[in-house]
C-alpha cells in the first residue's frame, strides 16, 4: 500500500500539487487520470521519487519515503518495477538480456538462476520465441510485454506504468492491460496507472483517481465513475463520442 498525505508541489512558485491526499491499495490496478498538463506525471513522478513534493507525507507502507536517507530510498527502489510509456529498452540488447539487466546489477543469485528468472517472466508475457531479438523486431505491443516482464524480474512488491498504452492499438491495448492487472493480481502489488486512456479506466479501474489542475478532483472505481455527478470529470469522460454515445445508451435503459 502506498498513502500520500497532503502533498504540494510547485514550479518557479506556480503550484501544481495542492495538498493532494491519496491511498493506492495492494493487489489493485489504481490509475491516476486527468487531461495533460493537470499534475498526473508529476504525482506519480513525486511518488517514485524522482520529484521531491514541496510537503506532505508519503509512505510505502509504515515508511516514509520522503525521511528516508538516500541509501535508504535507494534499497527501497529495489522494490519497485517501472513500466516506462515508451518501453525504454535498450536497443543493443536482445530481449532476454533487456529483462536480464535487472538482475545483473542488483542480484546476487548465480547466472543460471538469474537465466532461469528471466526466462521464466519472458515466459509469462507469451515472448519465449522472442528471446534473441532486438527491439527493432519487435511490434509496439511486444516492446511492451518485454518492459513488462523486465519491469517484474525482481518481484517488485510496487510497480508504476506511465501511459503504457501509447502509440498502441485498441486490440493491443487490451492486451496489455489485461496483462498489467493479472500480474498485479498473481504478485499481490501496489500498481499504479498514470493513464488518460478511458477503455483502460473502464478494463481494469479497480480504484481510480482524478486530478484535475492539480487537486484531486474525484476518485472512485470503473463502477462508479459513469454516476460520479462530477461536471468536471464527465467534461474529461465525455470527451470522446464513444463515451458520450455509452452515457446515452445507459441513460436511456435507465429511464425504460
Amino acid at each position: 500500500m502506498i498513502t500520500i498525505n497532503h502533498l504540494y508541489k510547485s514550479f518557479d512558485g506556480v503550484e501544481v500539487l495542492t495538498d493532494v491526499n491519496a491511498v493506492f491499495e495492494e493487489g489493485k490496478t489504481n490509475l491516476i487520470i486527468g487531461q495533460s498538463g493537470s499534475g498526473k506525471t508529476v504525482l506519480m513522478k513525486c511518488i517514485v521519487g524522482l520529484l521531491r513534493p514541496d510537503s506532505g507525507e508519503l509512505f510505502y507502507g509504515d515508511t516514509n519515503f520522503l525521511t528516508l536517507r538516500k541509501s535508504q530510498q535507494k534499497k527501497l527502489r529495489q522494490k519497485m518495477g517501472m513500466i516506462f510509456q515508451s518501453a525504454a529498452l535498450f536497443d543493443s540488447m536482445t530481449v532476454l538480456d533487456n529483462v536480464m539487466f535487472p538482475l545483473n546489477m542488483f542480484s546476487h543469485d548465480t547466472y543460471r538462476d538469474r537465466l532461469r528468472r528471466a526466462n521464466a517472466c519472458i515466459d509469462r508475457v507469451n515472448l519465449s520465441d522472442a528471446t534473441g531479438k532486438y527491439p527493432s523486431e519487435l511490434s509496439g505491443g511486444m516492446q511492451k510485454r518485454v518492459a513488462i516482464a523486465r519491469s517484474i524480474v525482481l518481484n517488485p512488491r510496487f510497480l508504476f506504468c506511465d501511459e503504457p498504452n501509447s502509440g498502441l492499438d485498441p486490440k493491443t491495448s487490451l492486451v496489455i492491460d489485461d496483462l498489467i492487472h493479472s500480474i498485479t493480481q498473481e504478485y499481490n502489488m501496489t500498481t499504479i496507472v498514470n493513464t488518460h486512456d478511458m477503455n483502460s479506466v473502464m478494463a481494469i479501474g479497480e480504484k481510480v483517481i482524478f486530478i484535475h489542475e492539480g487537486v484531486k478532483a474525484w476518485e472512485g472505481t470503473k463502477d462508479t465513475i459513469f454516476t460520479a455527478g462530477n461536471q468536471t470529470l464527465n467534461d474529461f469522460i465525455f470527451a470522446s463520442d464513444l463515451f458520450r454515445k455509452v452515457k446515452e445508451v445507459e441513460i436511456m435503459q435507465q429511464e425504460g
